[in-house]
């Protein structure tokens, strides 16, 4: 990766926090994981990225598909974003993230939890 890559690369995630404490500051809690999704994917497209939602992104074994793995969002293709409504973040959502990154060789993951008050949220990075 080189330095245009990883500035682009960090100006979406900036963007996606940015955009998911907005979420927050708007709809409180209480609301179910597609909800967030759904605001947060709003957010970021009026702000000018593009994004995907529930894109099935394959998995490679011996240049065979062996499997899919759904992220809940994929920001220009380069930043994989997993909301949570959960108590507390736990090692499964991290490893979740961390599949994600190890299945698309892509570097870079958000996980979000919009369950407390204040939206929290955990980079996890793979070959970055």
């Amino acid at each position: 990766m080189d330095a245009n890559e990883r500035e682009f690369l960090e100006r979406c995630a900036h963007a996606a926090i940015g955009a998911a404490f907005e979420v927050s500051n708007v709809l409180g809690v209480g609301f179910l994981e597609k909800v967030y999704e759904n605001a947060l994917a709003v957010e970021l497209r009026e702000r000018g990225f593009y994004v995907e939602q529930q894109v099935a992104l394959d998995v490679q074994y011996k240049n065979v598909t062996v499997g899919h793995y759904v992220p809940d969002l994929l920001i220009e293709k380069c930043l994989i974003v997993e909301l949570k409504c959960a108590d507390h973040l736990c090692n499964e959502h991290l490893a979740q993230c961390l599949n994600y990154l190890k299945a698309t060789s892509l570097p870079l993951a958000l996980l979000f939890n919009f369950k407390p008050t204040k939206v929290e949220f955990k980079r996890i990075v793979h070959n970055y």
